[in-house]
């Protein structure tokens, strides 16, 4: 009854063991990371970028902010590029997948150069890890599509809602990084709170747009795999999301206290 329900939305799992093995990997790494944020042990970027100990030789390797951010997304777009020449786009969904995943890095890539103002450093030991879990979160869900061509499409098709859903997100991501790049003049390495937008009533609404963004693929895609990552990746961004709005709490006195982490009243 369960698979049947389940079959009405998805594709059917393929018989690939890299896909089913990064379909575990995929969610149980990324809700293990949340918890982390939860409980005070961060990735080493962003606010966070030299909480903890740092004890081995990679930890010791420090990169500018906007160096390792673009170490982490350039492999992960061109993943994108290059599923355009390794899988044939024989329908619209895979090619709807392929270009919203690269579209996504680009636009990673973009901020980087042009939006966002960085005060700190990373770390070389996150960048890989970041980097490296982009890339092979890219392959997987662009071969997992691949491998679903050969399948029945699901009875329900979400590929549009899909859509609709990734260009809100894009969108309001987009949106809230121009609005936290304005907040901080050049050469300002002071925090500040952020204003505009969503910020009124979550600290970290530019990771609430990325979830709406994942959907927004996992619906394109239908496939278990991309399911698994945005659930995963949610969880990862819920504990970003509350140890931010912390950290927030503990570096300004008067942080309002009706301001959520990431969903507006709720959370």
């Amino acid at each position: 009854m369960v698979v049947t329900t389940m079959l009405t939305y998805i594709f059917p799992p393929p018989p690939s063991l890299f896909v089913t093995a990064m379909t575990v990997i995929s969610f149980t790494s990324s809700a293990n990371l949340g918890l982390s944020e939860l409980r005070g042990k961060h990735l080493h970027y962003s606010k966070f970028w030299n909480s903890g100990s740092k004890t081995s030789a990679a930890k010791n390797i420090e990169l500018s902010s906007r160096t390792g951010m673009l170490i982490a997304y350039n492999p992960a777009f061109l993943a994108g590029v290059a599923s355009f020449v390794l899988y044939p786009q024989e329908n619209i969904r895979i090619l709807l997948l392929c270009s919203a995943l690269t579209i996504h890095f680009f636009k990673r890539i973009f901020e980087v150069l042009f939006v966002h103002n960085y005060s700190g450093g990373m770390n070389l030991d996150v960048v890989s890890a970041i980097s490296l879990s982009y890339f092979l979160s890219t392959a997987a869900v662009t071969y997992a599509q691949y491998l679903a061509q050969g399948f029945p499409e699901p009875s329900v098709d979400l590929k549009y809602l899909g859509c609709l859903l990734f260009l809100i997100g894009i969108s309001g991501n987009f949106y809230h990084h121009y609005l936290l790049s304005k907040i901080r003049s050049k050469g300002d390495k002071d925090y500040k709170i952020p204003k505009g937008g969503l910020f009124g009533l979550v600290i970290c609404p530019h990771y609430l747009f990325e979830i709406v963004e994942f959907v927004g693929i996992s619906l394109i895609s239908q496939t278990l795999y991309a399911f698994s990552f945005t659930i995963g990746s949610a969880l990862y961004l819920i504990g970003r999301s509350c140890a931010t709005r912390r950290w927030y709490l503990s570096k300004f006195d008067h942080f309002p206290k009706n301001v959520k982490a990431l969903i507006p009243f709720v959370l």
